[in-house]
């Protein structure tokens, strides 16, 4: 009876640790209970060993796939390679009360056996009748192999056959549209109806095929098929246009030029700003040949003054920390400047400086000497600074001991060098020295010898002097001349402020 079963095909559930087995059935012994298979598949992959053999308790789920047709059983082994795998429609075995046997089509949902396409058949239809030999045969094999098994044990057969056109008399065949069902039909059988082949153990080459593409060849083929026929592609990558991004102009710019002003002298010294553009530097003869020239073109000393006292002020206010220090909720910490000036127009321009940082909610303490007469610019800055709530002192001791936010050095001037010699002057340097404040000088002349004060920053009118390293790090203001004066004094200017007043400048 066992030997009827020889050549079926079956699906041997052995759980999670062996996994699932295919194959065709080439023993079965009753004594021992086993089961073996040849030309196994275990999980999908066809076994190296031509032979696999099952105990009983070893077994948790046996479907029969395929079933030998009379007289097939016997040459099992000698029949063509086949593809072995479950399917989502299976053949159980069973017993009707009128003991008729047949074989009840029930679909399966097995997840953990590899799905695989079986070849196409020529059988006309999709359920066979079982004889009562064979019913009796399997009836007994079920009731003594099957019975240590689990509860959910069942024998489903492979469905061979994608046809639907023939079915089991018992079970009701629905109404379609030959034409459609023919179509596709068709399309199943162009698309899955040639044999499977094995998949080859070795992955597919792509570097290895892309390199027989040569790509530089064949668009220099297609280039010089273009240039004879006088057509051209879309894909050409010699002529393919240019993308700008949205910061890039899409007219070619002009060259720069960084050097765009001359003086009429050698320069001994040359600054260049953030941009690159060079700024050269000028004589003291110069700088003041261009003052007064201004001076006659209508730039008059007050507009110079309050020109320099509002660039230098904004100046100030950067450095002493901007709006993080100057807004309403820092009042408690109002910064502190100290001003020294002298008796000549530098000091007055630092006196303007002082006017505009006072109206800022600057503390500003001014430094001025008495002197019996007075400049009048002097006296007009010092009118206007008496109406802020700045403190003007005469004498060095009411200046603090403690010290400040920044000194403001307005003391040098080229043309009054014999202050230096005065008592209160080398005092307010030894004070502005002490106190270890940084150091602003405002338009600082140039020096043969070394200065009394060391600025940490100095701030040029309209073009720099020749500074030195005592001098710090350079600024230039705007101070408003117009390009036409520097050209009547022979310097080919071009501005270089941009959309600032006050620019730093670097050594070239």
């Amino acid at each position: 009876m066992a030997t009827d079963w020889l050549g079926s095909i079956v699906s041997i559930n052995c759980g999670d640790s062996l996994g699932v087995y295919q194959g065709r059935v080439s023993a079965v012994d009753q004594v021992s209970q086993t089961i073996s298979l040849t030309r196994p598949f275990h999980n999908g992959v066809k076994c190296l060993v031509p032979e696999v053999t099952f105990r009983a308790g070893d077994i948790m789920e046996l479907k029969i796939l395929e079933i030998p047709g009379p007289g097939e059983n016997q040459h099992f082994g000698d029949l063509h390679q086949t593809e072995l795998g479950p399917s989502d429609v299976g053949y159980q075995v069973g017993i009707n009360q009128n003991g008729t046997g047949r074989l009840v089509k029930k679909p399966t949902s097995s997840s953990s056996a590899p799905q695989n396409i079986p070849k196409r058949t020529d059988v006309k239809s999709q359920d066979a009748a079982v004889s009562p030999q064979q019913q009796q045969c399997s009836k007994s094999y079920v009731d003594r192999h099957m019975e240590p098994l689990s509860q959910s044990k069942s024998f489903r057969r492979r469905h061979n056959s994608w046809s639907s056109s023939s079915r089991h008399p018992n079970q009701a065949t629905p109404k379609k549209s030959g034409l459609k069902n023919g179509q596709m039909k068709n399309k199943d059988d162009e698309c899955f109806g040639d044999d499977i082949e094995e998949i080859p153990d070795t992955d597919f080459d792509f570097e290895g095929n892309l390199a027989l593409f040569d790509k530089a060849a064949v668009f220099e083929e297609i280039d010089t098929y273009e240039r004879r026929s006088g057509t051209r592609s879309r894909g050409i990558p010699n002529e393919r246009p240019t993308r700008y991004r949205h910061d890039e102009n899409i007219l070619e710019p002009e060259p720069i030029v960084y050097r765009r002003i001359t003086v009429p002298h050698n320069v001994s010294k040359e600054f260049c700003t953030d941009s690159g553009l060079v700024v050269p530097s000028v004589s003291y003869e110069l700088h003041k040949k261009l003052l007064s020239v201004a001076e006659k073109h209508g730039l008059t000393l007050e507009r110079r003054l309050e020109m320099t006292g509002v660039c230098a002020s904004q100046m100030a206010l950067t450095l002493l920390g901007g709006p993080n220090r100057l807004n309403p909720k820092n009042v408690h910490q109002r910064p502190t400047v100290a001003l020294l000036c002298g008796p000549h127009v530098k000091g007055a321009q630092g006196i303007s400086c002082g006017r505009h940082l006072a109206n800022h909610d600057v503390q500003v303490i001014l430094f001025l000497p008495n002197f019996v007469k007075m400049l009048e610019s002097i006296t007009n800055e010092l009118s206007l600074f008496s109406k802020t709530q700045g403190q003007q002192v005469s004498s060095l001791k009411d200046l603090p001991t403690s010290p400040v936010d920044l000194v403001i050095n307005c003391l040098d001037c080229p043309e009054n060098a014999f202050l230096r010699d005065q008592p209160w002057y080398k005092a307010a340097v030894a004070w502005a020295n002490q106190n270890r404040a940084p150091v602003l000088s405002i338009d600082p002349p140039v020096h043969e010898v070394e200065q009394g004060i060391d600025a940490k920053w100095s701030l040029a009118l309209g073009l720099p002097l020749p500074l030195g390293e005592h001098a710090g790090r350079v600024y230039l203001c705007d101070i408003g001349i117009p390009q036409q004066v520097f050209q009547e004094v022979g310097i080919n200017y071009h501005s270089p402020f941009g959309c600032k007043f006050v620019i730093p400048l670097h050594s070239a």
